[in-house]
């Protein structure tokens, strides 16, 4: 069945509403990309990595107290992070025995992690994971129900065997039995004979039963896409294309206290008037499911720049807060830094009312 290009949903302008707006990193002249943040069961410490440079560069780590309202200087990081040449990932893990972790992971050959098991005062070195690679490693990651967990990374043939030859995109998962120690080799869960998919984003079903992978179409003629899984990731279904209202890249996903989802991303839809903007979806799992449209986007940034900015962070803070972070061209003529956006579901509603 034919899927809009566009969408009818109604858009909440929140980019010229500066208040909302808190500064986590920039720099003069430097460019500052691609943050993915963490938020620690204190529902006030939040932690955030990204690189110096587009994709590759060095490592930058940062913390709140506060939940997202002020950020420290830039902490000490081990001497490898320097090495990261690749878009690094943040992530909270918990193993089956309750013990807490947190693990930054650098892409392409070999994909590399980090640990810290001390809610990251102290962080190891970064270490190969395997003898495979991959781009944005790991885009996304899921708690199964029986404790193990699924991390999610795409690669167009350049890394996965470190062969350097473009040929088909393809998303992969890889499972940790141990908290996150230890991975498995990959294995495939979406390829399209045109579509390029890529850069998958995680979301599991209220009712907990079904996980969904929101993909990237990097070829960009295509509608973003969606695969499902009914047996823990263990099998997937096939591509199918999302709405107009859900194509974007890099998909990150959180459920409101109310059960909608906020779904941030940058807008790459074909027929949208903030393409390329860092925008957010507000709807429900079903609409991803029945393949409808959802309630209403927000534009959260004016991105000076065709394309470049929002691979976000997305964190839902205990009093029901939304504090969502990336990076972009957000002054003219100057390069990207961080920023994060704070708003509520309470305050967009209110937004729509005639």
């Amino acid at each position: 069945m034919p899927v809009d290009r566009g969408y009818r949903i109604p858009i909440i302008d929140l980019s010229s509403q500066t208040e909302r707006q808190v500064i986590v990193d920039r720099e003069p002249g430097q460019y500052l990309g691609h943050p993915t943040t963490a938020l620690l069961e204190d529902g006030r410490t939040m932690l955030c990595v990204y690189p110096k440079g587009h994709g590759a560069g060095a490592i930058v780590y940062k913390r709140s107290g506060d939940g997202g309202r002020t950020w420290s200087e830039r902490l000490p990081t081990p001497a490898s992070w320097a090495s990261s040449r690749e878009v690094p990932t943040l992530y909270r893990i918990v193993d089956r025995a309750g013990r807490r972790r947190l693990i930054v992971f650098s892409g392409l050959y070999p994909i590399r992690m980090a640990r810290s098991e001390d809610d990251g005062q102290t962080w190891t070195e970064l270490e190969a994971i395997g003898d495979y690679g991959g781009i944005v490693a790991m885009a996304s990651m899921i708690r199964r129900r029986d404790g193990a967990y699924l991390a999610f990374f795409h690669d167009d043939g350049r890394y996965l065997r470190n062969e350097g030859k473009a040929a088909r995109f393809q998303v992969f998962s890889v499972r940790s039995e141990d908290g996150g120690l230890t991975w498995s080799a990959p294995n495939i869960v979406a390829e399209h004979p045109a579509a390029h998919l890529c850069e998958p984003g995680v979301v599991r079903s209220p009712d907990g039963r079904q996980i969904a992978l929101l993909v990237r179409e990097n070829s960009r003629k295509l509608n973003s896409f969606v695969v499902f899984s009914d047996d823990e990731g263990a099998t997937w279904s096939e591509p199918r294309e999302l709405p107009g209202a859900l194509t974007g890249d890099r998909h990150t996903s959180r459920y409101a206290p109310d059960g909608r989802l906020f779904i941030s991303f940058r807008d790459t839809a074909l027929e949208t008037p903030t393409r390329g903007d860092w925008v957010a979806w507000v709807g429900r799992y079903a609409d991803i499911a029945n393949g409808t449209e959802g309630q209403y986007r927000i534009r959260l940034m004016d991105n000076k720049n065709a394309w470049d900015c929002a691979y976000p962070g997305v964190e839902i803070l205990p009093d029901g807060a939304v504090v969502t972070t990336t990076y972009g061209h957000w002054t003219e003529g100057e390069p990207p830094y961080i920023v994060s956006v704070r708003l509520t579901l309470a305050e967009t509603d209110k937004a729509l009312a005639p």
